[in-house]
Order: C-alpha cells, then sequence, then structure tokens
C-alpha cells in the first residue's frame, strides 16, 4: 500500500471576494459556524491518515500558522475560569498534525503556490486540498480519494470529481474520459469553465488531489496561462501527457465557501447539523420563510 503522509494546502490568496471583512482576517480563517475553514479542511486531511501539512501562504497571513499554536495565555484565562472543555478543545487544536508553513511570496497562482512546496514534500506523491472547497460526507472526501489511488497504477494522479447540474457546469474545469470501476474514471482531459452545450461531461474538477512529485518539474517548465499565472489545471494537462489521470466521484456533499453563496451554504447546512445551534437554527430558518 502507498501511504500518502503529506498533504499541500494553498492558502496565500488575499481573498478579495470577500473585502473588507478579508482586509486583515485571511479568508480561511473566515468561520463556518465556530470553526475556521482552515480547520475543518485539516481535519479533513488528519481523519484521512495525513501526518504533515504543508501551509503555503503568504508573508501577511501569520494569523492562520498562530491559529493551531497553543496560546498559554488564553489557556490559563480557560482554566482559571473552569472552561476544561474549552481548554480541551484548544489543546486537541493544537497537537492535531504537524502544520509546517512555506511561502510564496508573489501571487503567480495556485500551479505556484504548488511548486513553493516542493523542497518539503520530497520525492513522494502527496495531497493537495484547497481551502475553498469544504466537504460532508459519511467517509471524508481525501479518504475516499486516498481509497480510490489504491486501485490504479503507480505514479498515475488522481482529482476528485463532483456530479454537477448542466447550468452550473460553466464555473468549473470538467473531465472527459472513460468509466474504469464504480465512480473512478480515466481522465481524457480537463475542458476549463464549458458553456453547457459544450460540455464533456457533468464531472466538474474539485480541490482535491492526490500527484505525483513529478509535478514539480512539469510546474517549474509551465508557462503563464489564464490571467498571466501558473495554472495547476495546465500541469495537470501535461501530467495527463506522461502518465495517467484519474478522476474520482467522491459520495458527499461539497460545498465552495471560496464564494459568498457557498460560504453561506456552507454555514447553514453544517450549522444545522451541530447539537448546540442546530434546532434553534432550524426552527429561525422554517419561521423565516413562512414570514416571507
Amino acid at each position: 500500500m502507498r501511504k500518502i503522509r503529506k498533504a499541500v494546502i494553498p492558502a496565500a490568496g488575499f481573498g478579495t471576494r470577500f473585502l473588507p471583512a478579508t482586509k486583515v482576517l485571511p479568508k480561511e480563517l473566515l468561520p463556518i459556524v465556530d470553526r475556521p475553514v482552515i480547520q475543518l479542511v485539516i481535519e479533513e486531511a488528519v481523519q484521512s491518515g495525513i501526518e504533515e501539512v504543508i501551509l503555503v501562504s503568504n508573508p501577511g497571513k501569520r494569523q492562520i500558522v498562530e491559529h493551531f499554536e497553543s496560546s498559554p495565555s488564553l489557556e490559563a484565562f480557560l482554566d482559571s475560569k473552569g472552561k476544561q472543555d474549552l481548554l480541551e478543545e484548544l489543546r486537541q487544536l493544537t497537537s492535531l498534525v504537524r502544520v509546517k508553513s512555506v511561502e510564496q511570496k508573489v501571487p503567480l497562482g495556485l500551479g505556484h503556490a504548488v511548486l513553493c512546496a516542493k523542497e518539503a514534500v520530497g520525492e513522494e506523491p502527496f495531497a493537495v486540498l484547497l481551502p475553498d472547497d469544504i466537504t460532508s460526507g459519511s467517509e471524508p472526501c481525501l479518504g475516499q480519494l486516498l481509497s480510490s489511488y489504491e486501485e490504479i497504477p503507480n505514479d498515475a494522479a488522481t482529482v476528485a470529481l463532483y456530479h454537477v447540474p448542466l447550468d452550473q457546469i460553466h464555473r468549473y474545469g470538467v473531465i472527459e474520459g472513460s468509466v474504469v470501476s464504480e465512480n473512478l474514471y480515466q481522465v481524457e482531459r480537463i475542458v476549463e469553465k464549458p458553456s453547457p452545450e459544450k460540455a464533456p461531461s457533468l464531472f466538474a474538477v474539485m480541490g482535491r488531489y492526490i500527484l505525483p512529485s513529478q509535478i514539480f518539474s512539469i510546474l517549474e517548465e509551465a508557462q503563464p496561462g489564464v490571467g498571466g499565472e501558473i495554472q495547476l489545471t495546465d500541469g495537470l494537462a501535461k501530467l495527463a501527457q506522461q502518465r495517467k489521470l484519474y478522476g474520482y466521484c467522491f459520495e458527499g456533499t461539497w460545498y465552495d465557501v471560496g464564494s459568498k453563496l457557498g460560504f453561506l451554504q456552507a454555514n447553514v447546512a453544517l450549522g444545522l447539523r451541530r447539537s448546540d445551534v442546530g434546532p434553534e437554527l432550524r426552527s429561525f430558518l422554517n419561521s423565516f420563510l413562512l414570514r416571507s
């Protein structure tokens, strides 16, 4: 069994879609109820067996790393007030996983952000999780992807897929491929944001990947693409010419929290599942809908 030990999480963007909230607060720390987005993504990685997280950030987002570090003064305060449940939760957070931070000093795209993790990853296959994507289901999305990875040839890459409605297909990178087994596809090409009439399928690539270390040499040679940036999608297309690329359609729900609507949807959907706020939130929503 090929063990995937490391996960790269690119988090160097400026979060302009959420300004002014993200002027001083990294968008990755915006909360889904009371847990920052980045914490939910790292918890998914840990639940899937990841041992080390490589956080690709920029010099102005030190707060993300601080979120996973101990805070002696806060812990002492909670202890003095007898808030042992919160104290234990904070201590579990700081011991969740090894977090290593590397910098992307210039925002040159997602592909470049992944490339910045080259030295920290080394020469082993690794996972990539995009913090704009939150998933929920009976099994973590990355865990499902890792299970499917065991079915494919050595050194192949695997991406997570999600079945999207035709009227939304123009927002995503969409695969063209053939069925390998249940939920597993061999990807022949990825079409970026196709019109509904030109979409090769309804399977969109979402922000979970398992990549061989050879992706780094491809990204090093990549030319700027859309927006003058080094695009990970372009790197995957090149990789697919050298070795097989697979896609796994995961079972669960995907929330694009990089958009305002997706962020609100995730807060409502995940909030409804909480025992502490769910019942009252449901009651509020029902009464609100009746009034409107």
